[in-house]
């Protein structure tokens, strides 16, 4: 059980018998009422997107995720399909599970999946991964003194900005996390 204060962004726990991830938290005290933490907590298994309040004394229980690895395989009428590499399984998730995680997902990557009461409910990204330049238009002459950028799309379809010298074929690493361009890789 983690008591309001234990509970983190990333932490997860378990709600009304679903697994779930805290995306936002905050903790607030005022005058002699009691600390009140009010979180939005998202469900692994469905992808929904939840505002909860808790008072002082409540406690969370955590959810009992484990790990397991597994390659992406494909993408078919909106399903993203993975094959457990122990046992070579396969499984799908939907589109609403994975949120902004298909944005990174290349055929053949081998990643972690989250497995709650033996079934796959989501993916584990790294934080940084890197992915090729499919799209880029020519970088443009002029005042670049503040660090100029422009819109590339990657591999997958996802569209980012990044710094000027990015062009065509270059493989670039990407936040995961905030869909943030990182360095050239």
């Amino acid at each position: 059980m983690l008591s309001l204060s234990e509970v983190k962004v990333g932490a997860k726990v378990e709600l009304d018998g679903a697994p779930c991830e805290v995306i936002w938290r905050e903790h607030s005290k005022i005058g002699r009422a009691g600390a009140v933490l009010r979180t939005k907590i998202r469900d692994l298994r469905t992808g929904n997107i939840l505002s909860r309040t808790f008072q002082g004394n409540e406690t969370l229980p955590e959810a009992n995720i484990s790990s397991i690895k597994a390659q992406y395989l494909y993408t078919a009428g909106g399903d993203y399909y993975f094959m457990d590499e122990e046992n070579y399984d396969q499984f799908s998730l939907s589109q609403k599970q994975l949120g902004n995680a298909v944005n990174f997902l290349v055929e053949g990557t081998r990643i972690n999946i989250w497995v709650y009461q033996e079934i796959p409910i989501n993916v584990d990204l790294p934080i940084k991964m890197d992915l090729k330049v499919e799209e880029a238009p020519p970088g443009i002459k002029g005042n670049t003194a503040d660090g100029g950028t422009k819109q590339v799309k990657l591999e997958t379809g996802y569209k980012l900005n990044v710094p000027l010298f990015i062009k065509k074929g270059d493989v670039i690493r990407v936040n995961t996390k905030e869909g943030t361009y990182v360095e050239r890789a």
